[in-house]
């Protein structure tokens, strides 16, 4: 009878044991969230090196809020790589960070000035159609955003119809009858 008790009391200490290790573990995880909710809702970037994703984000919202909308789209795309890669990638997210590359393009377009004779320029009008692409892709991956559909519509109403972007410079044009990159 008393090995049996003792057996007894030796299992419930293991599961005791392990009872114990489970608080411990889940009050750390649980402070780290804590942790990085405050970051976030402070404004400030997250450098936790164990959530490259959502370091990344934060980085960029923090850009596009400075009006770095540039490093902004870097970023977000930086982050769209990483979910993209991730074990479990999540549409819902691709097309959140689709949604926020497409806003920053939109908004870095409508930043820049016009020229002379009130035409938008040449940076405006490549910032519009790949916003315009960004948003069709968001909206590919997520039917259901009405933000992404409303400033998909805003961003149509903006730009003139027939905008067309001047053709950029190819690798293999010839200069001068000398091929580009020969000595």
């Amino acid at each position: 009878m008393a090995g049996r008790i003792t057996i007894i009391n030796t299992s419930l200490i293991f599961v005791m044991i392990a009872s114990l290790t489970g608080i411990v573990y889940s009050a750390y995880q649980y402070q780290n969230i804590y942790n990085i909710n405050n970051t976030l809702q402070s404004g400030q970037v997250l450098n936790n090196v164990a959530y490259p994703l959502y370091a990344k984000y934060s980085a960029a919202y923090f850009q596009g809020s400075k009006d770095d909308y540039k490093h902004a789209v870097q970023s977000y795309g930086q982050a769209l790589e990483i979910q993209a890669k991730s074990s479990k990638p999540d549409t819902v997210l691709q097309a959140i960070i689709q949604y926020n590359i497409a806003t920053n393009l939109f908004l870095f377009g409508l930043s820049r000035d016009l020229n002379d004779d009130g035409s938008l320029k040449e940076e405006s009008k490549y910032s519009f159609m790949q916003a315009k692409a960004a948003f069709e892709q968001s909206l590919k991956l997520n039917p259901e955003n009405r933000r992404a559909k409303f400033n998909l519509s805003l961003l149509n109403s903006v730009t003139p119809i027939n905008m067309k972007s001047a053709p950029k410079d190819q690798s293999g044009v010839e200069l001068s009858n000398i091929p580009v990159g020969l000595p």
